[in-house]
């Protein structure tokens, strides 16, 4: 009678059914038994308040909790992410807990991204010799994925086959997921293989796996093969399927599949194709997929954003930043950073300060990746005092911050900067070889030769960094653009590993500056076979000679360029005004303005003439000449 008492009384908020004045005194002064409050707990709706009152109407009641009625209260608690209330009453638990309610407590921390006390737990459970079941060893596998601590999945995959569970499908499943997270991709294939049954998300994992890992052939191939064997995919098969596609046929292709199963209508599907068709540069058919979408989640809106900032679209993704603000849709950290890449690629100083304000106003002046791109589009806007004061206000910086706020002083001739940030860093991060790239780069522009030559040295001597093909190219950069080109060159011929287009472009870039024929037409040489498509090389090698008066050799190398139809990139500038972008290209008549811009130009240009300036045309293209 009491249940069914509970169980017409279910409309009702459980506050009220333990607090209302004509249902509490009625509930709490009959005997209630452990199994009517269970009954009470499972039918308690999404609300955390609801749960506590009926658990404090328990406890006024001086019910015993028994071990069914507390999994049923800690499981509970859990699913509404209160975790800590889970854990204090596991741990108040009267008789030995079971493994289904270590199972509770251990889900309850891994779906809380609580991924070490889940660990913790396990270790605690096998302690107490509680055997795990098929349960158990997925979440806690999940949880060593997600941490990518390979070491204690393997534990916990030794673990599972010494109890008979290592050829479970869902521990298999686990095991894969967890495997690939960790960049173990051949360990994940060979528990895939030896699997003696696999249903769709064993496929859908292995995919998964492979798409993490770079491996995108192999999830393709996999995917045909699951679909020849028979499998229908379902929504995370084809998720994970759409990030190992990289070509357009191949889009269409999958899409063909997907439609096939009726999954075409799924938003996640929906959000994975609309990256899929980015990434192959069909920007145009991503951006109708969004535009198809009728409830766009705040990841649909991030993504496309993020799409045009890669397709090298600023505007088209500030633009629809803007659109999102006007529906009232409030960005999180992810749609920030999305944002933000799109600000660098502007370099907009006035966009900077505004999603700083807005940083400042969502309360992530925390996040670590948002500090450390707010720090580099400060920096790339030139304006390195903002940058520093980001900086130097960050409560946590990792080896990206500091890189970003040394490149920034590197990218604007600050060498001694540079220097005296790198020493504060080496107290604190290990420098990584991106970051002595910038601390290179900053010495070659500022001059500081000998300090060049101490950090190189210092990257394997003291920091077990190896020398690659960028580092190179900054020590010859350092030493010819000092004039010691005979030095270079001999650097270059002493080189460990085979010089590439870079460390010769460096040398080329030298021989610019001190008007060096011999060495350049060496460079030029290796240039010419192992980067011809790159037209700057060859406007460099040709000014070489124009600078020198040898217009005939200049004419040459102009020549062969256009034999082997090498086109130059226009260039192209951005200006703000008003909070407002505008592009140019060269020579461009476009904009609606471009009769008041032209003639400012002029007025520009004389008045240079009248002070006396004499343009340099040596460096210039031939058809620039034509038109000056």
């Amino acid at each position: 009678m009491q249940l069914q008492r509970l169980r017409a009384l279910e409309p009702l908020h459980c506050h009220s059914l333990f607090f209302a004045e004509s249902q509490a005194t009625h509930f709490v002064r009959r005997p209630v038994g452990p199994d009517t409050c269970a009954a009470v707990v499972k039918r308690c709706g999404g609300s955390l308040a609801s749960l506590k009152a009926v658990h404090a109407a328990v406890l006024r009641a001086h019910l015993h909790l028994n071990l069914t009625f507390l999994t049923h209260l800690v499981a509970r608690y859990a699913s509404l992410g209160s975790l800590p209330h889970a854990r204090a009453l596991f741990a108040l638990s009267a008789e030995p807990p079971d493994v289904f309610l270590w199972n509770v407590v251990v889900r309850g921390c891994v779906d809380g991204l609580r991924f070490r006390p889940a660990l913790g737990l396990y270790a605690r459970m096998r302690g107490q010799g509680i055997g795990p079941d098929n349960f158990t060893y997925p979440f806690v596998l999940k949880a060593c994925g997600c941490l990518g601590d390979v070491k204690s999945g393997a534990l916990v995959h030794h673990d599972a086959l010494r109890s008979g569970y290592g050829l479970d499908v869902f521990v298999g499943n686990s095991l894969v997921a967890m495997y690939g997270k960790c960049g173990r991709l051949d360990v994940a294939r060979q528990v895939f293989d030896r699997m003696p049954e696999r249903n769709v998300i064993s496929w859908s994992s292995m995919i998964g796996a492979c798409a993490r890992n770079g491996c995108y052939e192999d999830g393709l191939r996999l995917f045909w093969e699951m679909l020849d064997g028979g499998v229908r995919p379902n929504r995370g098969a084809a998720v994970d399927v759409m990030a190992c596609v990289h070509r357009e046929a191949e889009a269409d292709v999958v899409c063909g599949v997907v439609k096939d199963n009726g999954l075409d209508s799924d938003l996640s599907v929906l959000h994975a194709a609309m990256v899929m068709y980015a990434r192959c540069g069909r920007i145009d058919v991503a951006r109708a997929l969004f535009d198809g979408i009728h409830e766009k989640d705040l990841v649909c809106w991030s993504s496309m954003i993020e799409a045009y900032a890669k397709a090298d679209m600023p505007l088209k993704a500030l633009d629809l930043f803007r659109e999102l603000l006007c529906l009232c849709i409030y960005p999180d950290a992810i749609t920030l950073l999305s944002v933000l890449r799109a600000c660098l690629e502007l370099g907009s100083f006035l966009q900077a300060c505004t999603v700083h304000a807005m940083i400042i106003r969502r309360f992530f002046e925390s996040h670590v990746e948002l500090n450390t791109c707010m720090v580099d589009l400060y920096a790339k806007c030139g304006n390195l005092e903002h940058a520093r004061k980001f900086f130097d206000r960050m409560p946590e910086k990792n080896l990206i911050s500091w890189s970003a706020m040394i490149s920034g002083y590197a990218m604007h001739g600050h060498g001694r900067e540079v220097l005296h940030l790198f020493d504060q860093m080496k107290f604190s991060v290990k420098p990584d070889h991106i970051v002595f790239v910038s601390v290179l780069s900053a010495c070659s522009h500022s001059g500081l030769l000998n300090e060049g030559w101490e950090c190189f040295e210092s990257m394997s001597r003291d920091f077990g960094v190896t020398p690659i093909h960028e580092h190179y190219a900054c020590m010859v950069d350092l030493l010819g653009r000092a004039g010691h080109l005979d030095e270079a060159v001999d650097f270059i011929e002493k080189m460990p590993i085979e010089p590439d287009a870079g460390v010769w472009g460096a040398l080329l870039g030298a021989c610019q500056i001190h008007r060096d024929v011999e060495r350049a037409e060496k460079a030029a040489k290796f240039l010419f076979e192992l980067d011809p498509e790159n037209s700057g090389r060859y406007a460099v090698f040709s000014n070489i000679y124009a600078s020198l008066g040898n217009k005939e050799e200049a004419d040459q190398i102009r020549d062969l360029m256009k034999r082997r139809e090498v086109r130059k990139l226009s260039g192209h500038s951005i200006i703000e005004i008003g909070n407002r972008i505008h592009t140019f290209v060269a020579g461009d008549r476009s904009h609606l303005q471009k009769d008041v811009i032209y003639s400012e130009l002029d007025k520009l240009m004389a008045k240079t003439r009248l002070e006396g300036y004499k343009p340099n045309f040596h460096e210039a293209e031939e058809e620039i000449k034509e038109n000056m």
